[in-house]
């Protein structure tokens, strides 16, 4: 008989790994800490965690110790359990009461077995085939049950082998073993449960996520991928960010919240463009609407040949017998058409986008703009509206000064859409990370104007990760994607410039995480040898 004193030490115990359990987040680890609690309350020899798997009827072999043995299997051990799952139904659906494990499962009751080799109702064939072929004993079963709040079945604690604690002689499972057990099964069934809950919600989060990424992705053809890129190269810097032991930022760490948290704001950092426009982030060409405007301008020239042909005939005519003044009419012709079809292709050149239009070629469409034409209403008019001469004169990209408001305005839609969500502890700062993508480190960014020492390292890691991700993309519809040394180039000026952090820049070089992204997403012909001496910003001690 146990003294109070020692009872009173091992309710202590129990107490204290029901609130380590409760504190426990990786489910591998609550498992086996779960299984050596067990083992520990009651001095057990071994023991097996099992876990129901209610679709399959079965339960699965989770966690298996065995101390005399040395055996270690599941949970963090590394080592696979190869045993088969326990049936809990045979096949032609008849519950399985012949094994312990299943009949504690399937009755809700404790099982406790003083010796396997002398008890009577239970098949112990295969305990007795292990026990030959290693030259264990398996002796004395405590099988517990582990039912949730709603007495829906978790899983089932089995224990072997109660070893006595004083002589370490192996003996039956107490009373007091088997209700010590049961409380910890009670504590473990929901602290399994909550866990189980919490990864459910986590994964069912995430899966919102993915969901609202793949609607903006899927709007556009053009920026598919992009939500899942940034995300993806802001973990790489922020992990070489935490790597880092000297500099300005030797002082930076993650932990596994913190980590979570940057993924998050990666997700989520465009989440506010699912509310622009199509056809604005669709705008391929500068004429681009619903469709490319290019062919009605392409319309208006074959207008403008055929009343040039019109008129050269017409003077032919009026010409009668002079020679010298039909052939002019003819060279005047020939001069205008010449004229027409190298303005035709300049507007078409000028309608793809380009990082810098020249003055010349802005001044050249504005002149070409002047031309008259009969339009369908039957009047003469500019050959090109106002609306087309200033989409023809943009001076970068595609997108007027309009719509580029709209696409920026993507940001503001991001803070709001996070600033109203009730974000728990471990992920308040979401919002700051992903709406601060676009600001500069000079404060003139957007939207809100921040300077470097009113960001986050987070934010700043993000907008790195965002302006790398739009230089290499393949997918824009104004350009191809960039090698690695014209996408550096770039990012260096900026750095130069005050665009992006300058130490987070420094990393980037020295830890190579742009040789690290374009191994995963950029295609081989981008992956260029690059020359960090020629690329503007780079620190000469790197």
């Amino acid at each position: 008989m146990q003294s109070s004193s020692h009872l009173l030490h091992r309710l202590k115990e129990l107490n204290d790994i029901g609130i380590a359990l409760s504190q426990q987040r990786d489910t591998n680890s609550l498992l086996e800490a779960i299984l050596e609690a067990a083992k520990r309350i009651t001095n057990a020899d071994a023991g097996t965690l099992y876990l129901h798997q209610h679709e399959q009827r079965v339960l699965r072999f989770e966690i298996l110790r065995n101390d005399s043995l040395k055996t270690a299997m599941g949970g963090t051990s590394g080592a696979p359990i190869s045993y088969y799952p326990v049936q809990l139904y045979d096949e032609a659906g008849n519950p399985n009461h012949a094994m312990i494990v299943s009949h504690a499962a399937l009755s809700g009751e404790t099982v406790n077995i003083p010796d396997a080799y002398m008890a009577e109702g239970f098949d112990f064939t295969g305990t007795k085939n292990f026990d030959a072929k290693t030259g264990y004993r398996s002796k004395s079963f405590l099988t517990v049950p582990m039912c949730n709040h709603e007495n829906e079945l978790i899983g089932v604690l089995q224990l072997i082998n109660a070893k006595d604690r004083e002589s370490a002689a192996i003996v039956p499972f107490s009373a007091d073993d088997q209700q010590l057990l049961e409380s910890l099964s009670s504590q473990a069934a929901i602290a399994l449960t909550n866990r189980h809950l919490i990864d459910q919600l986590e994964a069912l989060f995430e899966s919102f996520i993915q969901l609202i990424n793949t609607a903006i992705d899927d709007k556009s053809p053009y920026t598919g991928g992009h939500c899942s890129r940034v995300p993806a190269l802001t973990m790489m810097l922020a992990e070489a960010v935490n790597r880092t032991t000297t500099g300005p930022l030797k002082d930076f760490s993650m932990s596994e919240k913190d980590r979570r948290e940057l993924k998050i704001a990666g997700l989520l950092h465009d989440c506010g463009k699912i509310t622009t426009p199509v056809h604005v982030v669709d705008k391929s060409t500068k004429l681009h609407t619903l469709f490319d405007r290019i062919g009605l301008v392409d319309t208006r020239f074959e207008i403008l040949k055929r009343d040039a042909e019109i008129a050269m005939l017409r003077e032919i005519v009026a010409a009668g017998t002079d020679a010298t003044r039909a052939g002019a009419a003819e060279k005047n012709y020939e001069a205008s058409i010449k004229q027409f079809d190298q303005d035709r292709e300049l507007l078409r050149l000028c309608n793809v986008g380009c990082e810098a239009m020249s003055a010349e070629d802005q001044q050249r469409v504005r002149q070409i703009a002047l031309y008259q034409w009969r339009n369908t209403d039957g009047e003469m008019s500019n050959f090109l509206s106002e609306d087309e001469v200033e989409n023809l004169t943009i001076h970068s990209g595609t997108l007027t000064a309009a719509e580029r408001e709209i696409i920026n305005h993507h940001i503001d839609v991001t803070i709001k859409m996070l600033e109203s969500l009730p974000w728990p502890r471990h992920l308040q700062n979401v919002a700051e990370y992903a709406g601060g993508h676009h600001e500069r480190m000079d404060g003139k960014g957007y939207p809100r104007g921040l300077t470097r020492e009113q960001m986050s390292v987070q934010a700043r890691v993000m907008g790195i990760a965002d302006i790398f991700e739009a230089l290499t993309a393949k997918d824009r519809p104004y350009k191809e994607g960039k090698t690695l040394t014209e996408s550096l180039t770039i990012l260096g000026k900026f750095k130069l410039g005050g665009h992006v952090d300058s130490d987070l820049f420094d990393i980037f070089i020295r830890e190579k995480v742009y040789l690290d992204y374009a191994k995963h997403f950029l295609s081989p012909e981008q992956i260029d040898d690059v020359d960090l001496s020629k690329i503007p910003g780079v620190s000469t001690n790197i």
